[in-house]
Order: C-alpha cells, then structure tokens, then sequence
C-alpha cells in the first residue's frame, strides 16, 4: 500500500477516535522508502557531518549518497532549523530521502536529526541534549542521533 493511502487511512481513523497505534504495514512502508531509496541527500555542506552520515547510511541500504553542497546557515533564522535545513533539500534537489540535522529550536535547545521522504514529511528522527550537557564530538552525537532515528523504525544498523 502507498504511504498516502497510508497516512489517509490513519488521518480517518483518527477522526472517527479508532486509531489505536501504529500498524505494521505503516512500519514497513517507512521502512522500505528508506531502504529502497535511490538517491539520498544530506542537508549539510560540511565533510565531517556529512561522512559520518554516509558512512552509517551506506551500512543500511544501496543508495547514492550526496551532500547537499549548499549553505543551510540561513536555516539557524528559524523556529526549527533541524526542520527547515531538510526542506531547502527537500525544495533544492530530486532525493528520495533527505537527512537533516540542526538546532532543535532555539539556541542551547539541543539538535535535532531529520529522515524526510521527498515530500518533507517526517519518516524518523532523533534529538540530543545540548552539547554543553552531553560534551560529545559533534561526530559522534551524529551517530548515535541517526542510529537511533533508524532502530526507532526496526533499521538496524551493520556494525
């Protein structure tokens, strides 16, 4: 079943008060537009966040990996910069799935990591306190945000 059909079934049943939970058909589905996903964009134009990301993505499925290679600094204006760095890739590139990491909201509230269909709609995430709290490399925050974003969705990731 498409993710529409999905998500419009699930919005139904929500307004008739018969939604219970999560199906595992809207869990397979979240699972297989990632890992059939062709082409994969990070919402980044930094190295280091970005080989981090590929590294572990390349573990989970076979798709092509990219940066993003613009500026998302003007993200950092917003209420949620997490969210509006993956929707400038969303808007800016043809990615099947966008993978985004910024400030959760404003400054000192922690990060915030993003997996995004092509459409900008939330498949996963996964935050961090801030990193004053938490006093980990910015490269090891990223890996346990994005290996926790995929094990909530049953993805685990190949050590």
């Amino acid at each position: 079943m498409v993710l529409e059909k999905l998500i419009s079934n699930a919005y139904a049943e929500s307004l008739k008060n018969m939604r219970f939970g999560d199906k595992s058909e809207e869990l397979s589905e979240i699972q297989s537009i990632i890992l059939n996903s062709k082409r994969i964009v990070v919402a980044t134009n930094n190295e280091k966040k970005f080989k981090v990301v590929f590294d572990i993505i390349s573990k989970v499925c076979n798709a092509e990996v990219l940066m993003l290679g613009i500026s998302t600094n003007s993200a950092d204006l917003t209420r949620m910069p997490a969210l509006s760095k993956g929707l400038i890739a969303v808007d800016s590139t043809d990615a099947d799935v966008v993978i985004s990491r910024g400030r959760l909201g404003i400054p000192g509230s922690g990060s915030l990591l993003l997996i995004m269909d092509k459409k900008g709609r939330i498949l996963t995430g996964a935050m961090s306190s801030s990193s004053l709290i938490h006093k980990n490399r910015i490269e090891d925050s990223i890996n346990l945000e994005l290996t926790i974003a995929l094990e909530r969705i049953g993805i685990l990731v190949k050590k």
